[in-house]
């Protein structure tokens, strides 16, 4: 990005401008055109499903300039840019007093497999919502930008969320004479769902052997993901992140975290969090109250091998960098806060640079305190301020007299810092910075550290039946929605609840809700009912409306509109309700053409919520239809929402020009079909049309929707071409998800009787919400009409296997798919996984594989797949040479698949070259192992184990005659831990190496420790071999895009086989080892492992 500095006309001067940069870019493929049912995949702690979104997993090798839109602010300080094509980051952002990018400038887009559907980058200010990462993360949004009347300038960008439906907006804004980024966050759920977000801003920061990162000097632990884990915090003194910082360690340092670690403040008082740079003097603040903004996060890959592999993903030359996550609403990963139908929320954060200060003892968004007060005889103060104030005045003081005053100017151009006695000053001292005139600046009563408990992890939820109380069992299954959670099922603690008390308030709606969302409106109507008779039991007249509102909006779903509008009625009587309640009364009154009481009913509904954009678009309509000037309100509603797109359309309307509108509501068909909505809710159908019918996006919906509208309008006839011209049209990227879209597909499917492609949709749609049943139904009435569905095909192969447990038929069913579209190698890849999964023979899998070859380095999942099968079936060389041939871009969560297949090969290799006496080749083979190429895409973690190559180094040192250094490697192989574990998160290790860790100590002559690791093995393989296993409650990262689900009690049957049948060998119980190899592959014939001990024992027979 070229970056000119603006001089400016004057001081106050803040000016905002577009214009197209080109940026080095590595582009990325195009999307995925299946739809993807991630049902248990974890990704950042939560939900990992991405249904209704395309998942993009091809990234581009070569760099190419790509223009981008850009959105420049500039002041006397700061030049700030920002990239509405790339999901509104703030690019980049700058201190032009002395020259320091003081959040990271990456100076390419680079993406990575790190978001939650894929693409990803590093640098600047990312704004993650209602999710993290967001799922738009790299997609472009919503933006405009203004001059304010105060000399400001702001840019707004902002989107409605595609999986949830809720809308975000940040305002961006820049001042005159300040040294701060101001973001103003709007979130508002214009849904009839009570929604779940959270919201971190994720600037990243330039890092270093002379960075560190400012926490408030109150934080004395740090939590992982889930408070699943905790630590000291800033000297770290146990194991965490499963590397061991028991000699006392500074994690507030990059250069001292060598893995992948998160960590976020357990609890602060304090309203700042941020980063330094000590040679450079300068860094990053973040300022937002806490009471509101919590969360205070540092994220890093780390400074070993593993993050400088990530490091390379993201950048070319710009190295390595933190996220310094600021969580508003939330105080961890995940902790989601509620959002109520039609309610909004807005809060203010801050970003600047401060220089000088280093260790922040206290910060507002006006200045930067720092006190070191360690010396006894002498403290060091040191301030910062974002503005420019003559003669303020910094005064130290305690128990009510002054101990320190001084008088100096600050600004923004530097910093100030004193030198004063602190011989006998009391420990309470207090530090403020004030102008001129006394106003406070900033304020720091110097703290003093003390021993404080340390908060204890989290617990996972115990099952159903375990819970003791109704009242535990719905605040489990709320919070398992609210936190959108990837492995517990809310639905089995409703009903465990319910089994016990079918008349409980609380479950019954919530239980309702659940299934008024899956789209079982009858059933939620039935709950709702069961809730409100237990609520009016002895009063009418119950305390809470939403049970009310609830069975209103699904009778109104439900074509109920007479009792609907009843319910909603009843609902307006609670203040909770009143906004939406009087909302939905609106839009039934002007269905039936009584727009002077539905324009009462939206009043009445702003009164509960001024900002419900909703109602006043709603009320703009009704002033236009009623012949009222609008002119007024318009202009009040555009400057509560820059980017809210019906009032857009009104003002449109009003000057009868359109191509303002038409260009923010971009081209992509979300904000068409949203908007589409509201007026067709409120009967007003031709606007409806004229919306649909302005959209440029060729997706099926767009028409679906207009069959719909023409529908309710009375149209028939020309409803049901419409209905014809959707069904026509190609599938790829058609993913409905919402209530209003099942009913809109099953009235096609009334029209026009025969409708595959609406069949197909509505499946998609049901197996999203948990019908399976209904989902597959759908899906088989869709290739019965048309055949050669090859997709339909595919999610039937899906359900078959996960869900009606017929692996056969979900065989045919993906070949069928594979036979219609054989040049899909999404198909091929999904084959071979099921494939797998029943245990076809390597040799088969593989030659089907070859046949698709051109296919098969189109996806990096699938070319793994066949260097997988080339080294089950012992072509190791070929293995490497794929290996070293391709550049692969793992996910995060996914790393270590690709190096374990180089590993393998190269082991293989030199195992081959032993017994051929080829020790020194084999040596060199081994050492390769060791470290990973670049072209992998993945570091290698403290935490791998080397044990087998370490073994093997000593087996061919000792061939060679060189029993020293076969003592040095048979020393080394005895490494780590001789006490097996569980593979549970990403990064665990199977305990396969312990065999060789025996082995090795055998070598060195110390057999009972020999003995002790296969005995561990054994023993371990036996206790938990029957355990009943089921997903981690905590996991954070179970990143497989894989549409078969995996068998855990069958993979934690293999894993226990495999360790005894080590155990055995290593105790040369062969026979009892060879039994449980072959019992292993005869179910799994590709488990690497047990295939290369079977074979060695064959050839030793």
């Amino acid at each position: 990005m070229i970056w000119e500095v603006r001089s400016m006309s004057t001081k106050t001067d803040v000016i905002v401008w577009e214009e197209t940069v080109k940026i080095p870019t590595y582009k990325v493929g195009a999307p995925e055109k299946s739809p993807l049912f991630m049902e248990t995949r974890a990704y950042q702690g939560s939900s990992g499903k991405v249904y209704p979104l395309p998942v993009t997993e091809k990234i581009s090798n070569v760099k190419e300039n790509v223009p981008y839109r850009a959105v420049i602010l500039e002041n006397e300080y700061l030049k700030v840019a920002i990239l509405p094509e790339l999901g509104g980051r703030i690019q980049r952002a700058y201190d032009k007093t002395n020259g320091y990018d003081f959040v990271y400038y990456n100076h390419v887009i680079k993406p990575a497999l790190v978001g939650l559907t894929g693409p990803w980058v590093s640098g600047g200010i990312e704004f993650n919502w209602p999710q993290h990462h967001r799922p738009t993360t790299f997609s472009p949004v919503d933006y405009s930008y203004a001059q304010n009347p105060d000399g400001s300038c702001s840019v707004f960008v902002g989107e409605i969320d595609p999986m949830y439906g809720t809308k975000g907006m940040a305002r961006i804004t820049l001042y005159p004479e300040k040294a701060y980024i101001e973001i103003k966050g709007q979130l508002y759920n214009p849904t009839d769902f009570p929604q779940s977000f959270l919201w971190w801003a994720n600037p990243a920061v330039p890092v270093n052997d002379d960075t560190f990162s400012v926490f408030p000097p109150d934080v004395n632990a740090v939590m992982d993901h889930g408070k699943r884990a905790v630590s000291t915090f800033p000297i770290a003194t146990g194991e965490y992140y499963k590397y061991d910082y028991s000699a006392g360690v500074d994690i507030s340092r990059y250069k001292n975290i060598k893995v992948p670690t998160s960590y976020m403040a357990a609890h602060s008082n304090f309203d700042f969090i941020g980063n330094y740079d000590e040679g450079k003097k300068a860094g990053l603040l973040h300022v937002a109250d806490h009471h509101i903004s919590p969360g205070k996060k540092q994220w890093t890959w780390g400074c070993g091998d593993f993050g400088y592999a990530w490091d390379r993903n993201l950048t070319d030359e710009d190295g390595p960098y933190v996220e310094l996550m600021t969580g508003v609403f939330t105080d961890n990963q995940p902790d989601f806060s509620w959002l109520k139908p039609q309610e909004e929320k807005t809060f203010f954060q801050y970003f600047m640079p401060y220089k000088g200060v280093g260790r922040v003892g206290n910060a507002t968004k006006n200045a930067v305190i720092g006190a070191d007060t360690s010396n006894p005889h002498r403290a060091i103060l040191k301030v910062y301020a974002t503005g420019e104030y003559r003669n303020a005045r910094i005064i130290v003081a305690a128990e009510g007299r002054t101990i320190y005053e001084k008088s100096t100017n600050l600004s923004p151009d530097s910093y100030f810092e004193d030198v004063f006695d602190a011989t006998n000053i009391p420990g309470n001292c207090v530090v403020s910075v004030l102008t001129d005139d006394g106003t406070l600046l900033a304020r720091y009563q110097v703290y003093k550290k003390s021993l404080k408990p340390i908060p204890k992890p989290a617990e996972p939820f115990k099952r159903p039946e375990d819970m003791r109380s109704t009242e535990e069992l719905y605040l489990a299954a709320k919070h398992l929605e609210q936190y959108h959670h990837a492995t517990y099922d809310p639905k089995a603690y409703y009903l465990e609840g319910l089994r016990r008390d079918p008349t409980d308030i609380r479950l019954n709606n919530g239980y309702g809700l659940l299934q008024l969302r899956a789209g079982n409106l009858e059933k939620s109507i039935a709950h709702f009912k069961k809730a409100i008779e237990k609520q009016t039991w002895k009063n009418p007249n119950p305390y809470h409306g939403e049970c009310f509102f609830n069975l209103g909006v699904a009778l109104d779903k439900a074509g109920r509109e007479e009792e609907a509008y009843d319910a909603f009625y009843k609902s307006t009587w609670s203040s909770e309700t009143q906004g939406a309640g009087f909302y939905h009364l609106a839009c039934l009154s002007a269905r039936k053409k009584e727009y002077v009481q539905a324009l009462s009913f939206a009043e009445q509904s702003m009164l509960h919520n001024w900002h419900n954009m909703k109602a006043r678009t709603l009320k703009a309509m009704l002033l236009r239809i009623l012949g009222r000037d609008s002119s007024a309100f318009l202009q009040e509603c555009h400057e509560i929402d820059p980017l809210d797109m019906g009032i857009l359309y009104e003002l449109s309307l009003q000057k009868n020009v359109f191509s303002d509108w038409k260009k923010m509501m971009r081209a992509h068909a979300l904000n068409y079909l949203k908007l589409s909505l509201e007026y067709q809710d409120a009967g007003f159908y031709q606007d409806a049309l004229h919306i649909l019918r302005s959209c440029p996006d060729p997706n099926p919906l767009v028409l679906y929707y207009s069959g719909y509208i023409l529908h309710r309008g009375g149209a028939l006839d020309s409803a049901r071409d419409y209905y014809l011209r959707a069904e026509q049209l190609p599938e790829d990227y058609c993913f409905p998800s919402t209530l209003e879209e099942q009913l809109i597909l099953m009235d096609c499917i009334k029209v026009l009787k025969s409708a595959p492609m609406a069949d197909y949709y509505l499946g998609n749609l049901l197996y999203d919400k948990k019908r399976y049943a209904d989902a597959v139904r759908h899906w088989e009435s869709a290739v019965k009409q048309k055949p050669k569905l090859a997709m339909a095909h595919r999610n039937l192969s899906i359900a078959y296997y996960n869900k009606e447990h017929q692996p056969e038929k979900a065989l045919r069913a993906i070949e069928t798919a594979c036979s219609l579209k054989p040049d899909y190698p999404r198909f091929w890849l999904e084959r071979d996984q099921l494939a797998a999964k029943l245990g076809h023979p390597v040799k088969v899998r593989l030659e089907i594989l070859q046949k698709h070859e051109p296919l098969l380095s189109q996806m990096d999942v699938l070319y793994l797949r066949y260097i997988t099968l080339l080294n089950c079936n012992e072509h190791y060389g070929e293995a490497l040479h794929c290996l070293s041939s391709h550049i692969f871009h793992p996910w995060e969560g996914g790393e270590g698949k690709v190096a374990a297949q180089y590993r393998f090969a190269l082991t293989q290799l030199a195992k081959q070259k032993m017994e051929q006496k080829h020790y020194q080749e084999a040596i060199d083979l081994l050492k390769r192992t060791l470290q990973y190429p670049e072209n992998l895409g993945e570091g290698k973690l403290p935490s791998v184990p080397d044990n087998q190559t370490y073994y093997l180094m000593g087996i061919s040192f000792g061939f060679l005659g060189d029993t020293e250094s076969a003592k040095q490697y048979f020393t080394l192989a005895t490494r780590g831990s001789q006490t097996p574990v569980r593979v549970l998160y990403y990064n665990d290790q199977p305990s396969d190496y312990i065999y060789y860790q025996g082995l090795a100590y055998r070598k060195l002559e110390q057999e009972s420790l020999a003995k002790k690791s296969f005995h561990q093995l054994l023993s371990f393989g036996e206790r938990h071999l029957f355990d009943l296993v089921s997903y981690d409650f905590f996991a954070v990262s179970l990143p497989e895009i894989e549409v078969y689900q995996d068998d855990l009690q069958f993979c934690n049957t293999q894993y226990c086989n495999y360790l005894r049948a080590l155990g055995d060998l290593g105790l040369s119980r062969n026979k009892e080892a060879n039994q449980l190899l072959e019992r292993i592959l005869a179910i799994q014939p590709d488990h690497q492992g047990a295939s290369v001990q079977w074979s060695r024992n064959l050839r030793n027979r």
